[in-house]
C-alpha cells in the first residue's frame, strides 16, 4: 500500500521534480591562505618583505631631506582635520533644492 504523498509523486508529470537537491560540496583540498593569497603575490610579499630587511643593512645611510619637504605630510594631516571639523551644508546637496 503506498503513501498519498508517494501516489501524488507517481501522479507527477515525468520531467518535473518537485525540489532540486543541492549537490554536497568537495571538501577542499588547498589550505585556507591559498585561497585568499595567489601564490604569485606570496611571492611579492617576500621579496617585498626581504628588502625591507636587506636593503637598509647593505645601502648606506640617506642624508636627510629638506626641511620645506618635511612640511608636506603635515599640511596634509591639517587639511584632512579641517575637512572632519567643517559643517556640512546638507541643504544645498539636494538636487531639486529651491535655494539660491
Amino acid at each position: 500500500m503506498q503513501t498519498p504523498a508517494e501516489e501524488q509523486l507517481q501522479r507527477r508529470r515525468p520531467g518535473t521534480s518537485r525540489r532540486a537537491t543541492p549537490l554536497p560540496l568537495p571538501p577542499s583540498t588547498t589550505p585556507a591562505a591559498a585561497a585568499y593569497f595567489p601564490v604569485e603575490l606570496v611571492v611579492v610579499f617576500l621579496c617585498v618583505t626581504a628588502s625591507l630587511v636587506f636593503l637598509p643593512v647593505v645601502l648606506p645611510p640617506l642624508p636627510p631631506p629638506p626641511s620645506l619637504l618635511l612640511l608636506v605630510p603635515v599640511c596634509l594631516l591639517a587639511v584632512l582635520v579641517a575637512m572632519a571639523f567643517v559643517p556640512l551644508d546638507a541643504h544645498s546637496n539636494f538636487v531639486g533644492s529651491s535655494r539660491l
